[in-house]
């Protein structure tokens, strides 16, 4: 059979067994990460932010002092569970007296959970693991990184213009390292009315851990306070 250039059309079929193998183990890991987000007994934060920063950095040590601010403000972290950002954002957390929490990736390279995670969960699969950031928190809080963290930070943006996560904050902690992407973003996305001032004034800025802190936490205090936390 042939399509309208003449050429052979090409007919796939699934195969059913290789299929519903995945479809498994892609139920299993979701059972998997919502028994662990059940787990979490106190609300929580998200933070993300580049697995290369190094012990002593700047940004080490902001994530570090970030993590101990949540902790005790009485809030989980919530990171993906490497190192860089996230080991420094859980070690805070933990130092803080506080719930540290670490959705892992299995990677080719063999990143490994950071030591500072009191409960721990390695996904094969990154869709379900971005599942579980949303579901576990109250908010987000995106520290400099790179491809990875770009992506967590845009599906997040989608997901809130979309209304899937409501009025969820989203805090990009450093503007100077996001102070370009933001100009772009309102230079070109809404000044062509790609995007809404709603969704561009949506993204929150913080470079001290207590204002990370206070614009997540007066959004969960909002929440119980009108009945939807």
């Amino acid at each position: 059979m042939a399509n309208r250039a003449g050429l052979p059309r090409r007919i796939f079929r699934a195969s059913a067994e290789p299929l519903g193998a995945d479809v498994s183990l892609i139920a299993a890991e979701f059972l998997a990460g919502f028994q662990l987000v059940q787990q979490i007994d106190r609300p929580a934060v998200s933070i993300f932010g580049s697995a290369r920063i190094t012990d002593g950095s700047p940004s080490y040590e902001q994530a570090r002092a970030t993590g101990r601010a949540f902790a005790e403000a009485g809030f989980a972290v919530v990171t993906g569970g490497g190192p860089g950002i996230m080991e420094a954002a859980n070690r805070g957390c933990k130092e803080g007296g506080g719930l540290s929490v670490g959705f892992n990736i299995a990677l080719p390279f063999e990143q490994k959970l950071n030591a500072w995670c009191d409960l721990g969960l390695t996904f094969d699969h990154f869709h379900v693991r971005k599942v579980m950031f949303v579901k576990a928190a109250e908010g987000f809080v995106i520290f400099p990184g790179g491809f990875g963290t770009q992506d967590e930070l845009w599906e997040a943006l989608t997901l809130r213009q979309t209304k899937k996560i409501g009025e969820f904050p989203i805090v990009l902690f450093d503007s100077d390292y996001w102070e370009e992407m933001l100009d772009w973003i309102r230079d070109e996305m809404l000044a062509d009315g790609l995007i809404s001032h709603e969704d561009y004034a949506g993204m929150l800025r913080a470079d001290h851990p207590a204002d990370a802190v206070e614009l997540v936490v007066a959004h969960y205090d909002r929440r119980v306070a009108e009945g939807s936390a």
